[in-house]
């Protein structure tokens, strides 16, 4: 504090002079407290804990604030801030308010950690306008010999008349919403000016999609535009010339747009306050979607001058700072304004109502008027290439997937059950006629083959002693288990001698590998390798459905491997057969083509890409006849 130096100014007759006066440290927090209306707790406390210090024999106090929202609960400040139970207090202080009088009655007040509080003498006021207080005051009186320092008249007295600071914070609060309407009212006039910049739509949403995510402080805001059909479609992402509408990104957009629109309002995930029950499963799905803590999103719905929906705006932050209630206002109120701008640009921009006949003259004027030359050249030129293009001539050629396949393909199977001893090649190994492919375990074919071989030997012994004896009816009965005998035995040598599996010719191993299966078990008739001749191949091409009209037998063509695209072989259809192959969700014709080439390194399973020719047609025609033919089955298809 200061205060004029009353001698200095008398003897030097100048101008005010102040000198500096210490300020006492244990009040200037308290009046440091009220400088700042809009932090009302801050503000409650001081002016509480300035009203208690300066009242002799206060024991506690307790200040309740009412809330703008008179549903919310009431603002309450406690003296000494901390440790004090004050249930008493808020009860007196509650009363009084209500009742709209002061209450004055006994009550405990202590520390709340005291299981026993001493009784003091409570006095309520409340404070404000006699049909509307905003606020009530309880203060504990400590009593000696039963009687308080102050009459509760006094402090009643003292609370009404230091009541003035607290009338601040209704003008406060005013001011606050005046302040916020103001700072709307001006990010309004600022978009306004940037879509009054742009002439047309998409330039337009690009603008203001950029303004609205720099001033709302958003990572993305989206435009999205209400079709013919009802559906959104997105046209505008910040900070973003163009994006792609066939993803997922765009779909979870639009989708959050939708759920806006059809409850006609904004909708904002996490859901604000004043959206009680509003749907936010689109929302929750996009801020989701983003993968980041906290991230949140918030649609708000367009409406044009004639009060239907004409599009959204989405907001998205991809941290974790959550839309607040003044940003809501916010977005409204430009939703509000940009509503009617948009309807008009999109009336605007629609071939009806003139727009397409000014179009067109606009178009013939240039063309056909005294300026624009570079523009009569480049129509020019365009023509003389159509004309170019409709009368010239080119080869049409079939364009279709090939594979290479080899003409004879053997398979090595296992002739019985047993188990794999030895794998002498594998899959890619060239072989030739009589080569050892695989050996199975005859061990036990071996034993099979003695056990056979002396039972015809003990059967036979047993014959001859029947002959020496002359003894015909045992003669009959060896004789069957002779021929038994000798056929086990010739099926156990069939066996041993299949063991060894051998190469039918030469060529390459196409499949099969043993070398990680040697002493597993393998069944009769699995097949262990596939063998190709090296020097007999036949292409495969897969013909579309729509081509292979242009196609037949006796036609040539060229082929390129994909191991190979750099060295195309020639190739010659010799026949069309009549299977086709679902693949890629069309349907291909199967054509066998012969290569004429020589001294060719090419393996069975090589694939690439075909070309028949088919004759000569126009250009023209070349390019465009599969959209022709589409359009005619298309106008089949519907037309009636």
């Amino acid at each position: 504090m200061s205060e004029p130096d009353a001698s200095r100014l008398a003897n030097e007759g100048l101008g005010l002079q102040l000198r500096r006066v210490p300020v006492d440290p244990a009040t200037s927090p308290h009046w440091r407290g009220l400088l700042d209306a809009r932090d009302e707790a801050a503000f409650g406390s001081a002016w509480l804990a300035l009203q208690c210090s300066r009242l002799p024999g206060v024991a506690g106090g307790l200040l309740l604030i009412r809330q703008a929202d008179a549903a919310a609960p009431h603002l309450t400040v406690t003296w000494p801030p901390r440790d004090l139970d004050a249930s008493d207090l808020s009860r007196f202080a509650e009363t009084a308010y209500a009742e709209r009088r002061m209450v004055v009655g006994p009550g405990r007040v202590g520390p709340d950690t005291s299981s026993a509080h001493p009784v003091a003498l409570v006095v309520a006021v409340p404070l404000g306008f006699a049909k509307g207080p905003f606020a009530a005051a309880a203060i504990a009186l400590t009593t000696t010999a039963s009687k308080p320092v102050l009459t509760p008249e006094v402090i009643a007295d003292r609370l009404r008349w230091e009541a003035g600071w607290l009338e601040t914070l209704p003008w406060a609060r005013l001011a606050g919403d005046l302040s916020s309407d103001v700072t709307r009212a001006a990010s309004c006039l600022d978009l306004l000016a940037a879509v009054g910049a742009q002439p047309r739509l998409r330039g337009m949403a690009i603008a203001v999609t950029n303004e609205l995510a720099t001033r709302l402080s958003c990572d993305r805001v989206s435009l999205g535009i209400v079709r013919r059909n009802g559906a959104v479609r997105l046209r505008a992402v910040s900070h973003s010339a163009g994006f792609r509408r066939d993803n997922r990104l765009a779909d979870a957009i639009e989708d959050a747009m939708d759920e806006a629109i059809e409850q006609r309002g904004t909708v904002a995930y996490p859901l604000l306050p004043a959206m009680e029950r509003a749907v936010t499963i689109a929302q929750r799905t996009l801020a989701e979607s983003v993968k980041a803590p906290g991230a949140s999103a918030m649609t708000a719905v367009l409406i044009d001058g004639r009060g239907r929906p004409i599009g959204a705006l989405t907001f998205e932050r991809h941290r974790n700072e959550p839309f607040t209630a003044e940003t809501l206002k916010l977005a409204e109120a430009i939703a509000a304004l940009l509503g009617p701008q948009l309807g008009v640009l999109l009336r605007a921009n629609r071939l009806v109502a003139g727009r397409l006949a000014d179009r067109v003259g606009d178009a013939c004027q240039a063309l056909f008027g005294a300026r624009r030359p570079v523009l009569k050249l480049c129509v020019l030129g365009v023509a003389a290439l159509a004309l170019t293009l409709i009368f010239a001539e080119g080869e049409h050629r079939v364009t279709a997937k090939s594979v290479l396949e080899a003409e004879v393909q053997r398979a090595a199977v296992a002739p019985f059950d047993g188990f794999v001893r030895s794998a002498a090649v594998r899959a890619g190994d060239t072989v030739q006629g009589g080569d050892l492919l695989a050996a199975l375990d005859d061990r036990d074919l071996v034993l099979d083959r003695l056990k056979w071989r002396a039972e015809r030997d003990k059967l036979l012994q047993r014959q001859r002693e029947a002959l020496g004896k002359h003894d015909r009816s045992n003669l009959a009965v060896l004789d069957p288990q002779i021929r038994q005998a000798e056929s086990q035995l010739a099926l156990a040598e069939e066996k041993l001698a299949r063991a060894r599996i051998i190469a039918p010719f030469d060529g390459i191993v196409v499949s099969g590998d043993l070398s990680q299966m040697l002493g597993s078990p393998i069944e009769k008739g699995k097949v262990l390798f596939e063998i190709a001749p090296l020097d007999s191949y036949r292409l495969i091409v897969q013909v579309d459905e729509r081509d292979v009209r242009y196609v037949a037998v006796g036609q040539n063509g060229t082929v390129a491997f994909a191991g190979r695209p750099g060295d195309p072989v020639p190739i010659t259809l010799n026949k069309i057969t009549p299977v086709t192959v679902a693949e890629e969700g069309r349907n291909s014709f199967r054509v066998e083509a012969r290569l004429s080439g020589s001294g060719l390194q090419l393996r069975s399973g090589m694939e690439g890409v075909a070309k028949v020719k088919a004759g000569r047609r126009s250009i023209v025609w070349i390019w465009m006849h599969p959209v022709v033919d589409w359009l005619r089955l298309a106008a089949w298809r519907y037309l009636p």
